[in-house]
């Protein structure tokens, strides 16, 4: 049997955090990782609550949070074999990790993203910035790197040790193409599997302000260009 754990970057998210846990297929993971990411309410309260180790970033910023968790991922005695990307906020449906994990166990894949593109979306779960903006980077990964994706979705699933051999660096917006673009140059089994996506609980902080948006387009499309 593989170790799973999940990796939850969560920045002010008390309303969401417990109910995704809580939603997370128990009998597949071995721990849930929540990175109280500069937090002001009571996310980290509301994590441990509900069975997770919890971790403090105090720099804002999600690639940064998913560093830490990688860090500690990386100092336990037993290190994980699969480790699962999940947002706090309720927007992906935790009961599906056991479809996403399912080609990694079946060694078909290294990587496997949850593509929303493929899935379906609840009307307004995503703004038209952030379709158009998938589209763009989407069609820059295929021009520019030789790989198909349709998404940049945070819910993926990816083999530790190759995420390790990735070295990721970005600490911001960069962080999901960052890690798609590097597989493809690194010859990785990447694969997508179409997931759901509804509404989040609360307001987002990247699509939910034209700041967020403009900054997380600039740093995607720097992060594509940075690595050519």
């Amino acid at each position: 049997m593989r170790k799973i754990s999940v990796i939850i970057p969560a920045f002010n998210e008390e309303n969401g955090v417990g109910q995704v846990i809580r939603e997370i297929p128990k009998h597949l993971i071995d721990e849930i990782i929540v990175v109280n990411n500069a937090s002001t309410d009571k996310t980290d309260i509301i994590a441990r609550e509900n069975g997770a180790t919890v971790l403090h970033e105090s720099t804002p910023g999600y690639g940064r949070a998913c560093l830490k968790g990688i860090e500690y991922a990386k100092r336990l005695a037993i290190r994980p074999d699969i480790i699962v990307f999940l947002d706090a906020d309720h927007s992906d449906y935790p009961e599906e990790i056991t479809q996403l994990i399912q080609p990694i166990l079946d060694n078909k894949a290294e990587l496997v993203i949850g593509s929303r593109a493929l899935g379906n979306k609840e009307k307004g779960s995503m703004t038209p910035q952030q379709i158009f903006g998938n589209w763009l980077a989407t069609r820059l990964l295929k021009l520019l790197y030789k790989v198909r994706f349709t998404d940049l979705g945070p819910f993926r699933a990816i083999r530790f040790d190759k995420l390790l051999e990735l070295d990721m660096q970005d600490k911001t917006y960069g962080w999901t193409v960052e890690m798609q673009l590097k597989a493809a140059k690194k010859g990785l089994k990447c694969v997508e599997i179409p997931v759901r996506y509804r509404k989040r609980i609360g307001v987002s902080k990247i699509s939910g302000t034209v700041k967020g948006t403009v900054m997380a387009g600039y740093k995607i499309l720097f992060t594509i260009f940075k690595y050519l």
